[in-house]
Formats: C-alpha cells, structure tokens, sequence
C-alpha cells in the first residue's frame, strides 16, 4: 500500500463537505453538534487534516440531508 492518507483527496473531500455545509447555512460547530460530533472534528475534516470515517459520514450525511455517496463525489 503506497499510502493510505492521500493528502490530496483528503483536502479536496474536506474542500467538497466544506462547500456542501456552507450552502445548507450550517456553521462549523452546528454540524458538529448536530451530528454528535467533536466540535473540532468537523474543522480537521474540512481542513483534510484526518482521514474520516465511514460512520461519521453517514452521520455527516444526516444532518446534510444527503446521501452519503454525494460526500464522496468530489473528483
């Protein structure tokens, strides 16, 4: 395995999720909060600082009113 934390899409999926939050006028910590998740979690995510999870993008995916697969159409 060359390497499993691909810079590059963890910070265009960060990018993606990022454009996705704001045009549902959701802050940072209210997706957090609504999703149950660390109120900094969200933040390293967008930055592509952490290479999420699949249950925190499905709870990601809830409050986004989306299904989760549109989380991953960023290329």
């Amino acid at each position: 395995m060359a390497n499993s934390r691909n810079t590059e899409y963890l910070v265009a999926f960060g990018q993606h999720l990022q454009k996705l939050r704001t045009e549902k006028g959701l802050s940072q910590q209210q997706l957090a909060f609504e999703a149950g998740l660390n109120k900094n979690q969200v933040g390293n995510i967008e930055r592509g600082e952490v290479n999420t999870t699949i249950s925190t993008l499905f709870c990601i995916s809830k409050v986004l009113e989306l299904h989760p697969k549109s989380l991953l159409d960023f290329q």
